[in-house]
């Protein structure tokens, strides 16, 4: 290491020297505990807070590991937590102690201030970006990002000062490296903010690439690359190669190079340009790599910190030359960056994160070398077995699924994350049994007496290394035949149809089209047993996303519209079927056979697989507890709003309305809610009100992951382009002049309309007749119909989830009847009347299938209005007549009208669909009328 040159006036030298060594006042002049302790409390109080959020992450990345299953984009989440909680803030803390290092220009305690409100700053910019992720509230990430990239660069430019206002040293130039990377940041945010908003398949690949590639290549990369030139051999606790700072220069500015042709080529959708520019990267890596290796032939790696920071690198590697092959083969809108992204994160990110921790937690308590010894024995507990359960069990889980299955990746995934988090108990104790020898060696000091001398190795012996290897291959080999027992079908799925037959070297591939009208062209294909099965898969369909998923579990994943993605089956040895799993699209036919000629017959039929249950998974009143009060529901407002007074009195009105489509889950009984699809986050859309003559200008916005699409009954337009399915993330506006009174439904009409329909997609557009009569009181009904089948997952609440069983459609019987997407909601909130008073309900039959006969216990109707004409008008029917009124108004499906009545009397009315099999599974209510 270079010599320490004289320090500027006010500027307090720091160097890399040993860990746990004390600077002394002068030769032979030993620090009193008073000394030491002011010495080293303004830098002990700035990495005890500035360290405390990473401490803060790592809990919170735990939890978000054991219950991911219940967290909406919980992959995207760990990878962030990781990335920018533990990632950044480590980065933000330890560049500047280098800095300071390196530089050999120790900032005073009155600058720490700023750099701990800098970190706040940064895991609060974090919280909110993610809570804008997490809740689809864009301008909520643009601000979080804006946050994280502005903290960043602040700190690159508290960097570049500190520089600036320094003497000259060996190693300037890696404070300069650290700089440019905190400067890289900024860039990756805007990218992410750019994924964050929405973007074409193609686009969304490639813009993804360049920003995993400016933020882990470039932000992280360098500045743990630049680091390790210097750290690894202190680390290894030996000197330099003699060259080591010229080739590691040679090494970063590779790297940046090839990060700059990365970037230039994935945003210019130049395929071998980004992959020159990763061939390059990876090129400049392999120099550093060469100087580690150089570096260990003075001294192996026998620590857990050595040991993870060099898997780590060998990752870094591994997820480079990775992606420049997916990239290379792949066009960029098939590349599936995902698939290396726990390479990058768990390989290299959390490996290097841990092991830089591993070995500067202990220099940086200090207290001497017989602290630091103490602090090192419980960070390198098992370290060897650590180590290789970590990167075993990474290794099985980048394997492809259909190979392992998911009860492996699952066991891989849990053994992995509890070795890595025993850092964080192992950590305590390294911090506790520290403290406890500074104790003890200061009360031997106070007495007089000299510390006792430690009889503890620094590091564990090559035979316990040896052990704890063999124990950590043994615990991943237990946890691989366990989850291989627990799913037994990946023995049929990836040995009996893969490995059971003879490969013949061929491979035959097939371009299949998904087609607008729910088929795969063709429907079926035939293959060699033996044979690699590659399948080309273009979506044709211009409104919808879908899928091809097979039998030994490999999938395209969703294809947008125009866009075509790779399937490649393996070698197949057993006949597959195969369908696309988006909820419906399978039964409707959409559904594939792979025949193999001289292989065995496929397992089972389509309705075996995911996405297609029969019938017999209905859920039906026995399953569910209608009598039961809801209990923190709040029933929809069946009010009916008048129109404006101007509204009603003026000529031609146009109405605007957004209508964007939500996926989510919403309450349709007590104790069951329905993944349900709908207009504006209601099952239900709101209701629609205007007069003859009236514009009504809805604009839709598909905020859905699959094709949707809007039919207004109330409007004389040729469907072809209003009512065509859009693509997630598109709009379209649908303008219709409303030319005919009555009660007009609107609903998704996406292919199959039922399945949408019953999902919630469907409202009311209520277009007055002429010299309509004013009433006291205006309810709106609408009844629908829907089929569900348990998911087996339930909320918060404890609350069942169910999703629609499109296959229980044409069965024609429901699991629940509806008014206005609740079930009885209507008997725990009655309507509102009192004795005297005029009530209009209008009443629409939204199905899909189910019609309904609307009467009112106890009440009679006077006025009867139903598809655009009065069959009685306050008594009086079209041949005069004026003593007539009406039980029932009866509605068939997609049928709408009104009627009108007072009540005589107060009390309890209940309202009912007098199809009493209906009313029994929930088309009920009560009308509560008061003197």
């Amino acid at each position: 290491m270079p010599e320490n040159p004289a320090p500027l006036p006010n500027r307090r030298p720091l160097t890399l020297s040993a860990p746990g060594t004390q600077p002394a006042d002068g030769p032979g002049m030993p620090v009193s505990e008073t000394q030491a302790k002011d010495r080293a409390s303004g830098r002990a109080t700035w990495h005890r807070k500035a360290s405390k959020p990473v401490s803060l992450w790592m809990i919170a990345l735990f939890v978000a590991l054991m219950v991911h299953r219940w967290v909406p984009d919980a992959l995207w989440l760990m990878v962030h937590m990781v990335t920018l909680g533990l990632m950044t803030n480590s980065i933000l803390i330890w560049s500047q102690h280098f800095t300071e290092a390196l530089l050999k220009n120790r900032l005073p305690d009155s600058a720490r201030g700023v750099q701990i409100r800098r970190i706040y700053m940064l895991n609060i910019s974090t919280v909110v970006m993610m809570a804008g992720m997490l809740t689809a509230a864009f301008p909520l990430t643009v601000v979080g990002a804006t946050g994280v990239g502005a903290v960043v660069a602040w700190h690159g430019f508290s960097l570049l000062q500190q520089v600036r206002s320094a003497l000259p040293a060996r190693f300037t130039s890696t404070v300069y490296f650290y700089i440019a990377a905190s400067w890289l940041l900024p860039v990756g945010a805007v990218l992410g903010a750019f994924l964050a908003k929405g973007l074409s398949s193609d686009w969304y690949e490639r813009t993804l690439l360049a920003h995993e590639a400016v933020n882990i290549l470039g932000f992280v990369g360098l500045t743990v690359v630049g680091t390790l030139t210097t750290l690894w051999p202190t680390m290894l606790r030996t000197k330099m190669v003699a060259n080591a700072v010229q080739l590691s220069l040679r090494g970063l500015y590779g790297m940046c190079a090839g990060l700059a042709v990365t970037v230039a080529g994935a945003l210019a959708g130049s395929q071998w340009l980004a992959v020159a520019g990763l061939v390059l990267y990876c090129l400049a890596l392999g120099v550093i790599g060469y100087l580690m290796v150089r570096t260990c032939t003075a001294k192996k790696p026998t620590e857990f910190a050595t040991m993870s920071v060099s898997a780590g690198f060998i990752w870094l590697m591994v997820g480079v030359i990775w992606t420049a092959a997916m990239v290379a083969t792949t066009s960029f809108e098939e590349l599936n960056m995902r698939t290396v992204t726990p390479a990058f994160v768990v390989g290299f990110l959390v490996q290097v994160l841990l092991g830089a921790m591993s070995y500067l937690l202990p220099a940086r308590m200090g207290g001497g070398p017989a602290a630091v010894r103490t602090a090192n024995e419980e960070f390198n507990r098992f370290a060897a077995g650590r180590v290789v359960i970590v990167n075993l069990c990474l290794l099985v889980f980048v394997l492809p699924a259909d190979v392992t299955g998911s009860w492996v990746r699952t066991t891989m995934s849990l053994l992995g994350a509890f070795t890595l988090f025993a850092f964080m108990p192992l950590m305590i104790r390294g911090v506790r049994r520290s403290v406890a020898k500074r104790k003890e060696m200061i009360l031997a000091r106070s007495r007089g007496e000299a510390p006792k001398p430690d009889p503890q190795a620094l590091s564990p012996s090559p035979a316990r290394h040896g052990r704890g290897a063999a124990i950590g291959a043994g615990a991943v080999a237990l946890a691989l035949v366990a989850g291989l027992l627990a799913n037994p079908t990946v023995f049929s799925r990836g040995v009996e149809s893969v490995s059971s037959v003879t490969p013949t070297g061929e491979t035959t591939t097939v371009q299949v089209e998904a087609t607008a009208d729910m088929r795969f062209e063709p429907a079926a294909v035939e293959v060699p047993a033996g044979n690699r099965l590659v399948l080309e898969v273009t979506n044709t369909d211009a409104g919808n996303v879908h899928d091809l998923v097979l039998a030994n579990g490999t999938s395209t994943g969703r294809i947008d519209p125009g866009a075509t993605k790779t399937l490649d089956a393996g070698v197949v040895g057993q006949s597959l079927e195969g369908w696309c799993s988006v909820v419906g699209h399978q039964a409707m036919g959409m559904v594939f056979d792979v025949n193999v000629i001289g292989g065995e017959p496929a397992d089972a039929g389509h309705s075996a697989h995911v996405g297609g249950q029969g019938a017999s998974a209905l859920l039906t009143t026995a399953d569910l507890d209608l009598a039961k009060a809801p209990e923190g529901f709040e029933a929809r407002s069946a009010v009916l709003e008048p129109l404006p007074e101007d509204a009603a009195t003026k000529g031609t009105t146009v109405h605007r309305r957004t209508l964007e489509v939500e996926e989510l889950n919403r309450p349709v009984a007590p104790g069951l809610e329905m993944q349900a699809w709908t207009f504006g986050g209601e099952i239900m859309g709101e209701p629609l009100r205007g007069k003859v003559g009236d514009i009504f200008e809805i604009t839709l916005v598909n905020n859905g992951t699959m094709g949707h699409s809007i039919d207004f009954h109330a409007g004389m337009v040729s469907p072809d382009e209003p009512m065509r399915t859009i693509a997630p993330g598109e709009s379209l506006v649908y303008r219709f002049e409303a030319r005919g009174a009555g009660v007009w439904l609107y609903h998704c009409s996406t292919a199959p309309m039922s399945t949408h329909i019953a999902a919630g997609m469907y409202g009311a557009v209520i277009v007055e007749p002429e010299n309509l009569e004013p009433v006291d009181r205006e309810y709106v009904l609408v009844q629908s119909d829907t089929y569900l089948t348990d998911t087996d997952k339930t909320t918060d609440n404890g609350s069942t989830i169910a999703a629609v069983l499109p296959e229980a459609v044409a069965a024609g019987v429901p699991s629940l009847t509806t008014f206005n997407g609740y079930a009885n909601q209507y008997v725990y909130d009655p309507l509102q009347a009192k004795v005297g008073e005029r009530v209009r309900i209008w009443v629409l039959a939204a199905g899909p299938s189910k019609g309904m006969s609307f009467h009112v216990v106890g009440s009679q109707f006077d006025t009867v209005y139903k598809e655009g004409a009065y069959l009685l008008k306050q008594g009086e029917d079209a041949l005069g007549s004026t003593d007539g009124h009406a039980q029932a108004i009866n509605l068939a499906a997609a049928q709408g009208g009104f009627v009108e009545m007072e009540f005589l009397e107060a009390g309890s009315y209940t309202f009912v669909n007098h199809d009493f099999a209906e009313m029994e599974r929930g088309a009920r209510g009560v009308i509560e009328v008061g003197q």
